[in-house]
This record gives structure tokens, C-alpha cells and sequence, in this order.
């Protein structure tokens, strides 16, 4: 088959995956094969625009499901400069056929190619639609306009971009050089970052990564590889990572301390995900399918040192990396969030030992799950006392070109 006629396929499929999420369903029901990535993640990081274009150019109304989301898509491709603009028509026409919509062939022309002559008219409308400017809902842009008067548009802005693609070298088996020199060799370009980390220009498949399967190094992205340096570790300490899965942080602990751990994740499933990566890297902890929430079910009386809580939370620091996520949530899924991450802070101070000291982390920019949890925690919890970061950075890091966006807080029991 040609190239363009593999474009309309992927323009099929992209589109089904598309439509599922305006349904409301998550690409994580039905991930993406490698070869669609770029057509279904692109039109989502470009989802608000793509909508605006198609209610601006249909002249019969809202088209079918799968129609409009073969147009979303298109138009991402067009803008995208990866394929002639002739081409890209001339594929959605045919992936009509192949979504089974023959009567829309025309319609999707029509509109595609009145596209291409009114763009520039079309840019300059779009400049007062806040949703098909930023890529983001209403309500999200206000709630990050209002938390960064001075930087929303940047957070924005790196929301609606691909990923980095960050290693964390596990420095038990050999040093930051050393790995990075590996790199060179396989023609593989990487920037330190500080610490473990190394930042990969472009990314590549993690088959292509030497020693990755020996277990020299692990994907993990920047402001993540923070939880290690903040727990303020020390060998023979006890740790609970109390939402472990998939185990990136549970074994970046490990690999920076002599501790003993126990991780935890209420699904047994993803708990076997930490079990496999622990292995990967020839690291030991005790794993546990248990609800952090419910001590009772779990704990055997004997406190921790460190506590981790690495809380669930609506991951709007990470948006980029799953960009269905952003058009999934609510407004109100942020309280809904806070209220369960209070939940788990209550249970897990019950757990931590007096002296010791409980990491809060999130990868959310949302005040409402970060800051202002953590200080109304901290008022009303008895013998709370924050303390500054070991690594001498910001509590909160915004999505940036280097890293994710997370929050941290450092709280000790005291004695």
C-alpha cells in the first residue's frame, strides 16, 4: 500500500479512537498503536481548536460522530506540515469509505478544501475562543489563569506539547557518564539534567536503550525523580510508598538509599507492574494490593520512618503525556480529588512514626490539591510541622520543556 493510502487507514483509525473520547471514553481503554500516536494524540492537544474549525465550516449542522472526528483529525494532519495538503484531502475522502460513511465524501471535501482557501480568516476568529486558542477547557484555563497570573500561558502552552523524554540511570550499577557514553555510542544524544537524570533531545523506543533490560536505567521524568532527593533518606530507615504502581519512585527510593520498603496499590494488577520493574532492576521490597486509606487491612503497628503519598489526583501537571485527560475532566473532579487526598493524608499520618516525615506529592498545577490542602492538613493535624525541600527547590514545578509539572511538600511528625 502507499503512503497515502496508509494515511487514510491511520485517519480511520485515529478517528474511532478520536470519537470515543468525545463519548467520554479514555485512550488508556484502548491505547494507540505506535503508528497512531501522532494523529490521535496531536488532534487531542489540538482538540479545542479542531472543534472550533469544524463548527465554524459546517453549514448543515453537527455532522456524524465519526464524520466529525475524521475532520478533527485531518485538520491536525494539515497543520501538522507532515503530509501535502492535497494528500491529506484526498485521504480523508477515502477514509470515509472506510468508516463506512459514503454519503459524507462530499461534505468532508467541501469542507476540508474551504479550509485550505479561508485559513487566515478563520486564525483571526479563533483568537476570541479562549478554548480553541489555549487547547484547554474554559474551566481550566481560568482556574491556571487565576493560580499564575504571571505565567498561565506558558503552563498552557506546555501542555499542548509532546513530552520529554527523561532516563533516570540507576547509579547502583554504574555513573551518569558512564550510561550517557553508552548512549553516544548507540548515536543517542543526552543532556544531564542533574542527579540520575538525563534528558533525551529525541525520544526513542525503549528497546533501542542500552542496558535497559539489564536494568541500567528506567524511563522516569524529572519532576518525578524529585521524590527520591526530597524524602531526606537514610540507610536502615522503614519507607512506605503508599501509592506505588507502576513503582518508577519505589524504585528510584531503592536505588538511592539502603531501606526497607513496603509499596503499596489498592489494584493487584499494577501491583504486579511494581513486581516486574523491581525485578528489571534486581531491587527487593515488600508489595501489597491494599487500600492505603484503610491502615487496618495492612499495617502491622510498627510505624515508618518515611512515608511517601504520591496521591491520585486529576494529573493536570502530566496532561501532555495523556492528552484525551484534559477534555475527560470535570471542574468538578478538583474537590472531588482534594477530598480524597485529605482522606489519605488523615490515614497515613496515623502510620508515620514521631520524628518522622511524610512526603506529599501530585502531578497537578491545581492549588486546590497542593497548596491549599497541604496548609489546611498542616493546621489541623496534631504535631504537623512543614519543612523546606531537601533539594532547595520549589514546591511547585510547572510543566516545563525539561519536566512534568509536580507538587511536593515535606511534613514531619513531631517528636
Amino acid at each position: 500500500m502507499s503512503d497515502a493510502g496508509a494515511l487514510a487507514l491511520a485517519l480511520r483509525d485515529a478517528a474511532r479512537l478520536v470519537a470515543r473520547v468525545a463519548a467520554g471514553r479514555s485512550l488508556a481503554d484502548d491505547p494507540p498503536r505506535a503508528a497512531l500516536l501522532d494523529l490521535a494524540h496531536g488532534t487531542l492537544r489540538r482538540y479545542g481548536r479542531v472543534q472550533a474549525l469544524v463548527t465554524s465550516l459546517s453549514r448543515r449542522g453537527r455532522p456524524d460522530a465519526q464524520v466529525e472526528a475524521l475532520l478533527w483529525c485531518s485538520l491536525y494532519a494539515v497543520d501538522s506540515g507532515r503530509y501535502a495538503e492535497y494528500t491529506v484531502v484526498d485521504q480523508a475522502v477515502r477514509a470515509c469509505a472506510l468508516l463506512e460513511r459514503e454519503p459524507a465524501k462530499g461534505y468532508v471535501n467541501g469542507l476540508l478544501r474551504s479550509y485550505l482557501r479561508r485559513r487566515a480568516a478563520l486564525e483571526n476568529s479563533l483568537r476570541a475562543d479562549l478554548e480553541a486558542r489555549y487547547q484547554h477547557p474554559r474551566w481550566w484555563i481560568e482556574l491556571v489563569r487565576s493560580a499564575y497570573p504571571d505565567q498561565w500561558e506558558p503552563v498552557l502552552a506546555a501542555g499542548n506539547n509532546p513530552p520529554p523524554m527523561t532516563l533516570r540511570v540507576n547509579r547502583r550499577r554504574l555513573t551518569v557518564e558512564a550510561y550517557a557514553a553508552k548512549l553516544a555510542a548507540e548515536g543517542i544524544q543526552a543532556r544531564p539534567l542533574g542527579g540520575p537524570a538525563l534528558l533525551l533531545p529525541q525520544a526513542v523506543p525503549v528497546a533501542r536503550l542500552p542496558g535497559f533490560a539489564a536494568g541500567e536505567v528506567s524511563v522516569q521524568d524529572a519532576g518525578a525523580q524529585r521524590a527520591a532527593r526530597c524524602l531526606d533518606l537514610v540507610a536502615g530507615q522503614t519507607v512506605l510508598d503508599a501509592c506505588a504502581a507502576p513503582g518508577g519512585k519505589t524504585a528510584h527510593v531503592l536505588e538511592t538509599a539502603d531501606v526497607q520498603l513496603t509499596a503499596l496499590d489498592v489494584d493487584p494488577a499494577r501491583c504486579e507492574r511494581i513486581g516486574s520493574n523491581l525485578e528489571r532492576l534486581a531491587l527487593t521490597a515488600r508489595v501489597r494490593a491494599a487500600d492505603c486509606m484503610r491502615p487496618a487491612d495492612w499495617w502491622d503497628g510498627k510505624a515508618f520512618d518515611r512515608v511517601l503519598a504520591d496521591v491520585p489526583c486529576t494529573s493536570s501537571g502530566v496532561a501532555r503525556r495523556h492528552p484525551d485527560l484534559k477534555w475527560l475532566r470535570r471542574a468538578s473532579d478538583v474537590p472531588a480529588f482534594a477530598a480524597r487526598q485529605a482522606k489519605i493524608l488523615e490515614a497515613l499520618w496515623q502510620v508515620l512514626a514521631p520524628g518522622g516525615k511524610l512526603l506529599y506529592v501530585t502531578c497537578s498545577v491545581f492549588p486546590q490539591e497542593n497548596e491549599a490542602l497541604v496548609e489546611g492538613f498542616v493546621a489541623r493535624a496534631q504535631g504537623a510541622r512543614r519543612l523546606p525541600l531537601p533539594d532547595g527547590g520549589p514546591d511547585q514545578w510547572l510543566p516545563a520543556a525539561e519536566h512534568d509539572g509536580f507538587f511536593y511538600a515535606l511534613i514531619q511528625k513531631q517528636a
